[in-house]
Formats: C-alpha cells, structure tokens, sequence
C-alpha cells in the first residue's frame, strides 16, 4: 500500500504552472539580462552544466532521497554504493526495492528513514503507475502535489526533480542551503537571506528561475552535479 502523507492540493509559487514550456539556456540568459541587469555578471562570471532530461523517474527521485540533506561529495558516494548493490546494466524497479531486506539497502549508507522514504516510493510507482509514470505529462503544481503525497518527498525534492529529471524551466528553490549561500555571496549580503526574500526578487526572473538557480549554485560551489 502506498504510504502518503497529506498536502492540500494548491499551485505552488516555487515553480512556474506552464509544462508546455521548455526549458533553454540561451534563451533565458539573454531574456534575463533584460530584466534584471544586476545579473550580468553572474552569467559572465561562472559556468552551469545544461539540463540533460531524464527518463528513468523512479532512480531520479530515489537519487533525490539519497541526496537529502546531504553535502554532495557524501551523497555521490551513498548513492554509488546503494546501486554496487545492485546488478551494473540498470537501475533496481520499484518491484525489486520492495523485496530487498532493510539491512541490504541500509549497507550502502542510507539511514534507516531515509531506506523507508525510498520503500515508500517504490509503493508509489507500484500502486498508481499511471500517475508516476506520467508526470511529465502534468503541471508543476500538480506534480509537487503528487510527489509530496509520498512520505518523504518534500517540496525540495519535487523541486530538483522539475528541474534535473524534466529540465522545467522556473524552478526556484529558495530553501536550499547552497543555493542561498551563493545569494548572499553574488548580491554581497551580511545575512544569509531568509527563502521569502529571495522568493520576492525572484519574481521579475519569471518563467526564466531555474537558469539563476543554477547560477546561483555555481557561485560557491562550481556547476552543480549529481
């Protein structure tokens, strides 16, 4: 049975409602230095890798799991050993998590919350495969509503999902640590700013936020990578 957890079912102003639009660096820089000049030398500056989507949503989202509150160099190396366990030619099915023993998959380094979040969303795909498996069929809002209904999934995880899984293109997460770090570096800020105030000079970057967010990334810590 899949394992849920309540969220009312709202548009979410983190991210932007329109699937249909796509996501495209060029694009959105030059569109972006119109709107806010002061961003002009955060594109002149630093570097992001592009989007590549993925296909394979039920690894991108446990990837995600693994990758919670986590610094990358110690979530690359969980994640690297949670698939050792694994055969080499792909990735485990949701069917195949739900028969691996706890212990197995707690060997790799994951916490034990963290081998029930991924238990918990390989229930997911099994019990409403129609849903999981079509996301990139929904709106933004609609798929944060879905993914959060899984215990486990938070706002932050739908979030790198939209972007890195299905490259959408006004994805803004203001509650990650890094990326508000690289704010307060780049707009020379005493404070760490608070998530609502990044939020609200975002919103001259719209439909264009997930570009700033990768640059923003990249001012403290390089081009983010999984």
């Amino acid at each position: 049975m899949i394992v849920h957890q309540w969220m009312p079912k709202a548009r979410c102003r983190y991210t932007c409602v329109n699937h249909s639009r796509k996501f495209n660096l060029d694009k959105s820089i030059k569109k972006l230095k119109v709107k806010d000049s002061g961003l002009i030398n955060l594109f002149n500056c630093h570097k992001i890798n592009e989007l590549k989507p993925d296909e394979d949503y039920f690894k991108a989202l446990t990837r995600s799991i693994v990758y919670q509150q986590l610094s990358g160099y110690a979530a690359k190396s969980i994640f690297k050993r949670f698939k050792a366990l694994f055969p080499a030619d792909s990735f485990p099915t949701p069917e195949i998590i739900l028969n691996v023993d706890i212990e197995k998959l707690r060997s790799s380094g994951l916490s034990y919350g963290k081998v029930n979040y991924v238990k918990n969303l390989a229930y997911a795909f099994m019990d409403e495969p129609n849903i999981y498996l079509n996301l990139n069929e929904m709106d933004d809002g609609d798929i944060i509503y879905h993914l959060t209904r899984v215990k486990g999934i938070g706002l932050w995880t739908a979030q790198m999902f939209l972007m890195f899984t299905l490259s959408r293109p006004d994805v803004f997460p203001a509650t990650d640590l890094a990326m508000r770090k690289g704010y307060q570096s780049y707009f020379h800020l005493n404070e760490l700013p608070q998530p609502n105030v990044m939020l609200k000079r975002s919103e001259v970057w719209i439909p264009y936020r997930t570009t700033v967010s990768l640059y923003l990334w990249s001012v403290l810590e390089g081009p983010f990578a999984w």
